[in-house]
């Protein structure tokens, strides 16, 4: 399985929260302009993230966006799965029956249908794969990706060097770039 696009950008926006005094929000434009995204692509993500709980929208002339929840409450599978919905990789179309089908006949049925064997092998991978991503909060990986015990709090509203550099650093991590 393959995430969308979306999902990184998600992940960088959830960072770049987490990362701000959560009693100042973030600006769309400041987001847009470190994610170097298209606008109306980012509000669609935006909306995601909201209707999930993870990211409250704050209007007003200094309105924005803050975390809903604090950064070890949110869990890569919140963020996944605020973007892809329910995970299920199997596409279950009923293929392997039909496959299966033809090779029992009256009393030498099949002991379980083709697409259960698969649907099941496929549950419990996603089982696993969900229970991992649970496991990894936001604040693990921004930890993780800076090397620190704590999540520097940096005014993403008054862009400088420094926020800039803490920005890429992460990224960089997250994309392997060390």
């Amino acid at each position: 399985m393959k995430l969308k696009n979306g999902f990184e950008q998600a992940v960088c926006i959830i960072a770049l929260l987490a990362t701000q005094d959560v009693s100042i929000p973030v600006s769309s434009q400041v987001i847009n302009k470190m994610l170097e995204a298209s606008p109306t692509y980012l509000r669609k993500i935006f909306r995601k993230l909201v209707v999930a709980d993870l990211v409250k929208s704050v209007p007003g002339n200094n309105g924005g966006f803050t975390l809903s929840k604090s950064p070890e409450e949110i869990s890569l599978r919140q963020v996944v799965e605020s973007l892809e919905g329910p995970i299920s990789t199997y596409p279950d179309t009923g293929l392997a029956d039909k496959v299966f089908k033809n090779m029992q006949s009256g009393a030498n049925l099949l002991p379980k249908p083709g697409d259960l064997v698969l649907k099941e092998a496929f549950l419990e991978a996603d089982k696993l794969w969900l229970s991992a991503l649970e496991q990894k909060s936001v604040k693990s990986l921004i930890q993780t990706a800076l090397g620190l015990d704590y999540i520097p709090i940096v005014d993403w509203n008054e862009t400088d060097t420094e926020g800039e550099l803490l920005i890429r650093k992460v990224l960089n991590r997250i994309n392997g770039n060390i």
